[in-house]
């Protein structure tokens, strides 16, 4: 008891209702400069621009999950369950909590342009001279090392790795129902009290009670209509498109000696690709759209029209087609290039299944040289397992569906004023007819 905090910490949640904080180390952790960061990054990126709601930050999705495995593992120890080793508690709390703080601004569109990604970060966050490595080790020397690979995956329990990051994680739940409040949509919200109330610690792993098997098709329903939804809008895919183009435009331009008439340090390293961990720490949606808010009026026409649009939220149309050959695409460059316009920049093909979503994945293969995570599966009363989708027609008829249409991107003002100009195949594309 002589880490528990004198008095328990309340967190005011639009969607657990509270949060609990009894550990003085989870407290310690919250008030760390690096996850006070994550307030100043939104959990779902660009789709504020879709979505006028979607403002919450990965702090309070962090706080979430952190909520949600507390939950889980206090009906395990509540049940009494054989399975779960108690010892791993404070471990598994840590990871849920932390499991996000490697995240930088825009997080998956830097990741793309940049070749970095969140996990690796949040595992330096956690091992190097940081505040959140001194509360950790100030608890235990080993609880760094621990923390991290929980959430790299290579941690000696399986079951704490499963609790945040499975197919049916606590990152996963939380992140649904945040979104589903937040966007103002109904179909992302699923029954999580039942769910709770039917996983159970079996063999190492993380399985669902047999009766609880339509409470975990209604979890999975609703992270299919979210995808589609929400995740995969096209109107979001735009912001994306332009965010990135931004990215590249700046690293192309910084690479052949560009002059920003505006640049901070640490956007500066990461475009040069010279970032340290400070610098990183430094990064913000703040920072990142007061670049934007300079870059408008630099000389360069592209990165300046890009970070007009993307501020001013003048997003690229699309048109649904199907996926070009080779001569129509180089056909729709060209037109582009006829009336001034760049066709690197002001013009893309999209298919949202390209992205890493999966609603669900029946079976532990591997996927692009990563390995799947385990699959949901059932326990019977006779303790069997069987895996979800040889059991549900409602989760075998939504996987691996591939429901995505190719769109094509483009800026819409520049193309209506030049129509005249373009072979009448392409004003057909366009529908500039």
């Amino acid at each position: 008891m002589k880490d528990r905090l004198p008095e328990e910490k309340v967190f005011k949640d639009p969607v657990h209702k509270y949060i609990y904080v009894q550990d003085q180390l989870i407290w310690n952790l919250i008030n760390t400069r690096e996850f006070q960061r994550l307030r100043r990054i939104r959990q779902l990126g660009t789709s504020y621009l879709t979505f006028h709601g979607a403002e919450h930050s990965r702090f309070s999705h962090s706080l979430g999950v952190y909520e949600i495995t507390r939950k889980i593992i206090s009906q395990f120890e509540r049940s009494g369950y054989p399975g779960w080793p108690k010892e791993e508690k404070l471990v598994a709390l840590c990871a849920a909590l932390l499991h996000d703080i490697g995240h930088g601004p825009f997080s998956h569109s830097i990741e793309d342009v940049f070749e970095t990604h969140h996990e690796a970060w949040t595992c330096r966050i956690l091992l190097e001279d940081t505040a959140i490595n001194r509360v950790l080790r100030a608890f235990d020397p080993s609880y760094p090392e621990r923390v991290a690979a929980v959430i790299c995956k290579t941690y000696h329990e399986p079951i704490v790795v499963s609790l945040v990051s499975s197919q049916m994680d606590a990152d996963r739940m939380d992140y649904l129902l945040r979104d589903a409040y937040f966007t103002g949509v109904n179909y992302g919200t699923f029954d999580l009290e039942r769910i709770l109330r039917v996983l159970r610690p079996h063999q190492g792993r993380i399985v669902v009670k047999e009766s609880g098997m339509h409470a975990v098709e209604d979890y999975l329903m609703s992270r299919y209509q979210m995808y589609w939804q929400v995740y995969f809008h096209p109107v979001t895919r735009s912001s994306e498109i332009i965010l990135r183009q931004i990215f590249r435009r700046a690293k192309e331009l910084q690479g052949g000696g560009y002059d920003f008439s505006w640049m901070m340090p640490p956007l500066e390293k990461l475009i040069t690709g010279t970032i340290d961990i400070g610098d990183y720490l430094a990064l913000d949606e703040a920072l990142v759209q007061t670049a934007f808010a300079a870059w408008a009026s630099e000389p360069d026409p592209v990165l300046s029209d890009l970070c007009r649009r993307f501020l001013d939220r003048r997003l690229y149309k699309y048109v649904t087609m199907d996926r070009p050959d080779e001569k129509l695409w180089q056909d729709i460059r060209s037109a582009i290039l006829s009336i001034g316009l760049h066709p690197d920049y002001h013009l893309e093909i999209d298919f949202p299944y390209d992205m890493p979503y999966h609603v669900y994945r029946p079976g532990k293969t591997r996927n692009a040289g990563k390995e799947e995570k385990p699959p949901i599966l059932l326990l019977s009363g006779e303790d069997q397992l069987s895996e979800i989708s040889g059991r549900s027609d409602i989760v075998r008829s939504i996987t691996g569906i591939h429901q995505g249409k190719y769109h094509l991107y483009y800026p819409e003002e520049p193309l209506l004023e030049s129509a005249q100009l373009l072979p009448a195949n392409i004003r057909e594309l366009f529908a500039l007819m």
